[in-house]
């Protein structure tokens, strides 16, 4: 299956969180930041505890999937949740930290993820079995959770979560979608880039960073109130997951940057380029969850990020 279909379903919840955030703004702390990126997550518990209510209480992709896996798409495949070992291959490190914090398993079946594969890892042990990925036969993800929007795709480049929302916020409070390249700004290698956006008349003052040097900036700058800003997405590795620590990596040479044009190539010709689109993401709400940030929704997709530990021996 792809986690593609997860990072949908992590926006439809993100996203839906954050207008509800945004439309009741004297509930809530300010600004929003995101949630997906458990490197950020030590780092902002670590350095700027104050902040953790900030958070979005959405879990990352790895873990949504990991608790749809052991109960929706269990069901569906008519599959006992206890013998499913779910298995992710990630571009970072810090998700092995992730998938072994306990306040994350929501299931009921044991680790939500079992284990987690670095990208690297993965490489190394076909390069084991003398594999060569150049003979194998393409072929498609199976069928339902294989299905990933554009929106869904760029989430491993830096800026990409944010535009993701960016995209669906604008559907969930307008009722129409946006042009899907019309919050294309927010990309680029900048560590630290903001913008400003309107949808229906409400100015959306959203800000990214990548690179934990750069969120210390942001974070000191916001610390000081000399900037604002509604929404803030930051990923710990400089140019977004496609630069993580999990990933092949030659002496000298950056690749996060070519990694991330080839995400947005693949949105640009996707035929699905918006998250509340993902047919399967549809079919999850209709038929297990109700709703974005339903009661369900919030049993399993989300989590309260105070109650993470920080085992640094992890």
């Amino acid at each position: 299956f792809d986690t593609t279909y997860t990072a949908d379903l992590t926006i439809m919840e993100e996203g839906s969180e954050f207008i509800e955030r945004f439309t009741h703004k004297q509930d809530y702390k300010w600004p929003m930041f995101t949630s997906c990126c458990p490197g950020w997550i030590r780092f902002v518990k670590t350095q700027y505890p104050k902040y953790v209510q900030n958070l979005s209480t959405a879990k990352s992709p790895q873990q949504m999937f990991g608790a749809m896996s052991k109960t929706y798409i269990a069901q569906k495949l008519g599959v006992d949740a206890d013998k499913i070992f779910s298995v992710s291959i990630m571009p970072c490190v810090a998700k092995k930290y992730e998938k072994g914090v306990e306040a994350v398993d929501d299931s009921g079946h044991g680790k939500d993820v079992d284990l987690v594969l670095t990208t690297r890892e993965l490489v190394r042990m076909i390069r084991a079995d003398n594999i060569q990925p150049s003979d194998l036969k393409e072929e498609e993800f199976d069928p339902i959770f294989g299905e990933g929007s554009g929106a869904g795709v760029i989430f491993g480049a830096t800026g990409g979560v944010m535009e993701a929302a960016l995209r669906s916020a604008y559907f969930l409070v307008t009722g129409e979608n946006p042009e899907a390249d019309s919050f294309k700004s927010v990309r680029g290698m900048d560590g630290w880039k903001e913008a400003t956006f309107e949808i229906k008349g409400l100015k959306v003052r959203i800000a990214i960073a990548s690179g934990l040097g750069n969120a210390r900036k942001l974070m000191e700058a916001i610390d000081r109130g000399e900037v604002s800003y509604d929404f803030v997405e930051v990923m710990a590795c400089p140019g977004g997951c496609v630069g993580g620590g999990g990933q092949p990596t030659k002496d000298g040479c950056e690749f996060a940057e070519a990694r991330g044009e080839i995400l947005y190539g693949l949105d640009k010709f996707s035929d699905l380029r918006f998250s509340h689109e993902n047919k399967a993401v549809q079919l999850t709400y209709e038929e297990f969850l109700g709703e974005p940030n339903s009661h369900r929704a919030h049993e399993l997709l989300h989590t309260d990020l105070k109650y993470w530990e920080l085992d640094m021996n992890r």
